[in-house]
């Protein structure tokens, strides 16, 4: 199994997706492969039916894949979100996330990411009083 993040470098990103998700009812999921043998983007839509985050109630799951050795990422998002938002929706933390990974600044670029992507969620999704969490914070590898 792969292991990137250090335990410390672990909770940070599990606070990031915590802090993100409390602004809206969209879910995040951050997972690492090994290796891709895929494109970076069809590899995260396999993860994402794996995951079963297409199971949210309002289909506004954001998964960010990582495949370090390759140096290789994707975000995508479910049907309920790519419905409401341009096609370019996550350039932003896309470039975000590779200026800091240039630096080796991947725990940093990671969490920074992630909240802009709550950020920018709160618009279309915004949270709610008893919002539920539908899916698990973790870190998934393969």
């Amino acid at each position: 199994m792969l292991k990137f993040f250090n335990p410390e470098e672990e909770s940070q990103i599990i606070e990031a997706i915590q802090r993100a998700e409390a602004k809206t009812t969209g879910e995040i999921r951050v997972h690492l492969e090994d290796e891709l043998d895929k494109d970076p983007v069809e590899q995260a839509v396999i993860v994402f039916q794996r995951l079963k985050m297409h199971k949210t109630r309002a289909r506004n799951g954001v998964l960010i894949l990582l495949a370090p050795e390759q140096k290789q990422f994707a975000i995508i998002g479910d049907e309920g979100i790519n419905k409401v938002v341009p096609e370019d929706f996550w350039d932003e933390e896309r470039k975000l996330m590779l200026g800091h990974f240039r630096q080796g600044e991947f725990c940093q670029g990671l969490c920074r990411a992630i909240d802009l992507v709550g950020e920018k969620l709160k618009a279309h999704f915004p949270g709610v009083q008893d919002d539920e969490n539908e899916l698990p914070d973790e870190i998934s590898y393969n």
